[in-house]
């Protein structure tokens, strides 16, 4: 199974990334030399890690994402969701209100969702 979950230096990289792409292999480089101070290894490494994860691809010397920033945060959420409350999202929200009161606005944004979602 694909690895989703990134330490705080990769996902600073993805950042990067996902705010920059496309962009050539050689301009991710300079960038991340100055934005992380690293060394061009360091960002190869690192570009290989996340392509081996499925989530960026480097094709011709061009970087890119396969999944969205949106859709790598959704695959989180999920697998939290599943490890955590049994993959029920009900319970997930029961834990979350019990100690931060949602607004009005939060919840006209779910009951809007819930619509939504309904077949």
């Amino acid at each position: 199974m694909v690895e989703y979950k990134l330490g705080v230096m990769e996902m600073k990289f993805a950042d990067l990334m996902w705010d920059n792409e496309p962009i050539s292999s050689g301009d991710l480089v300079k960038l991340c030399e100055q934005e992380l101070g690293w060394k061009k290894s360091t960002t190869y490494t690192m570009l290989r890690r996340l392509c081996q994860r499925n989530i960026f691809k480097n094709q011709d010397g061009l970087v890119c994402s396969i999944l969205s920033k949106q859709e790598f945060h959704a695959l989180q959420s999920e697998k939290f969701i599943e490890e955590t409350f049994d993959g029920s999202l009900p319970q997930f929200l029961a834990a979350f209100s019990t100690r931060k009161k949602l607004t009005d606005k939060e919840i006209d944004e779910l009951e809007k969702l819930i619509r939504q979602n309904r077949g």
